[in-house]
């Protein structure tokens, strides 16, 4: 009596109830393969970035320009200028040095103004740090504006309390008028008295877009392999 009722609950799947859950399983197996695909094309994309920024922070600097866009993170560049001390920024930042701030310092240059992290300073540092007054050049990397401030910590100017590096928030706040919008990770070259400590920047890149595609051709394996069960049961 086992055995009938459970060939009749088997048997009384319908053709259409069949073709319905096939046709579920179908569009399925297209949706993860095409996850999966899009991941091979994103690891392709990524694994040009990599090697896109990696020739970047090997090159010859060039003149920094007035102005760059998304493409042109981490190209090594250099400027001369003064810097304006009393116009510095610290924001808020955890390295492998531990906590403290980074200082951002206006630098005026020849044709425009623009922001230099010029490194790291741990908090009893702060406000003891060099702060050269004779004309400077800076040789670092571009790192795009970072607006708003940080995951659950906003940016706070009337307070002067900085968790990121907006460089439109951070010109507004110091009265600097106009200023390129990038700011430039300066290099490790040693500042007197050591600090801030420039060079200090990580390139990082998450890539784990194999694995997520491999994961989505799985699925598709696995479902294919559910729909074989199901006619196999559906035709007993």
């Amino acid at each position: 009596m086992t055995d009938a009722g459970g060939r009749g609950g088997r048997q009384g799947r319908s053709p259409l109830t069949l073709a319905i859950l096939t046709a579920m399983g179908v569009a399925l197996i297209a949706a993860f393969v095409s996850l999966g695909v899009w991941q091979l094309q994103r690891r392709a994309w990524k694994l040009d970035l990599i090697a896109t920024v990696e020739a970047r922070l090997h090159a010859p600097p060039v003149a920094a320009p007035p102005t760059v866009s998304q493409a042109d993170a981490y190209r090594r560049v250099t400027i001369a200028g003064r810097f304006r001390n009393d116009r510095e920024t610290f924001v808020q930042a955890v390295t492998e040095r531990g906590p403290g701030f980074w200082v951002l310092t206006p630098l005026v240059g020849p044709d425009f103004t623009i922001l230099v992290n010029r490194g790291f300073v741990p908090s009893d540092k702060r406000q003891d740090h060099s702060r050269p007054d004779a004309p400077v050049r800076v040789i670092g990397l571009i790192r795009v504006s970072e607006p708003g401030g940080a995951f659950l910590r906003s940016n706070d100017p009337v307070t002067d309390r900085w968790y990121s590096r907006d460089v439109a928030a951070i010109a507004k706040a110091k009265r600097l008028g106009s200023v390129a919008p990038y700011f430039i990770d300066a290099d490790a070259t040693p500042n007197p008295g050591g600090y801030p400590v420039g060079g200090l920047t990580v390139v990082a890149f998450r890539n784990s877009h194999l694995s997520y595609a491999l994961t989505w051709f799985a699925l598709a394996i696995l479902t294919v392999v559910g729909i074989v069960i199901l006619w196999r049961r559906g035709r007993t």
